[in-house]
């Protein structure tokens, strides 16, 4: 499975029905959505009301990325809002599984992130429960960083452990990623890429994901 998730965190806010449109007819198999608090990350982006702003025009799933504290307090809020999937930093939540259980009783995919400096062993108890993974390839909290090569290693890692345990987890990557590596990453075990500057800066959108879904 090879899906490609633009992040609307590099789209143009004052033309944003226009990229949404743009995604709608490409071939981008989700919307990302970085929500950030200015606490857990120091960036503040949208919330709530934008999210749903987005669902009312977006014609595939609503993949909403928390970087906030307190995730939990906020499930339900964005799954009224739109949300289809709904990731949260395992660093920012005390109660991992307490919090996927939640997710689930929601009804929408339930995924957890690790920042680069978290290692994957982390999630070896829970990772059962969970429908992905999003591995952090940047530290979070702005867009146009350049990729940590390391994380390599980390998805080939936890593909290890996800076929260990014979599960059906999918693992998502985001930060850094673009047209030049997007081919090794989908080789290492990754099934989602999220992009942001690869896509919306660049001359031809539609085009761009074409060649990172390809």
């Amino acid at each position: 499975m090879k899906l490609i998730a633009p992040s609307l965190l590099s789209a143009d806010f004052l033309n944003l029905g226009k990229d949404i449109e743009m995604i709608n007819r490409s071939e981008a198999d989700w919307f990302h959505c970085d929500v950030m608090d200015g606490r857990f990350v120091p960036n503040i982006s949208f919330g709530i009301p934008v999210v749903h702003a987005i669902s009312q025009l977006a014609e595939k799933p609503l993949d909403v990325h928390l970087m906030i504290v307190e995730p939990e307090k906020y499930f339900e809020a964005f799954v009224k809002a739109g949300a289809d999937i709904i990731t949260f930093h395992y660093e920012a939540s005390t109660h991992i599984h307490r919090a996927v259980q939640q997710l689930k009783a929601l009804g929408v995919k339930a995924g957890v992130v690790l920042n680069p400096h978290t290692p994957v062993s982390v999630l070896e108890d829970i990772l059962c429960d969970l429908d992905l993974v999003l591995l952090m390839s940047v530290n979070p909290g702005f867009g146009g960083q350049k990729f940590i090569e390391r994380t390599f290693e980390k998805i080939r890692r936890l593909r290890a452990m996800i076929n260990e345990q014979g599960l059906d987890t999918m693992i998502e990557v985001d930060g850094g990623v673009n047209t030049e590596n997007a081919a090794a990453l989908f080789e290492a075990g990754a099934n989602i890429l999220v992009a942001g500057n690869a896509v919306f800066k660049s001359e031809d959108p539609e085009y761009t994901i074409h060649l990172l879904k390809s």
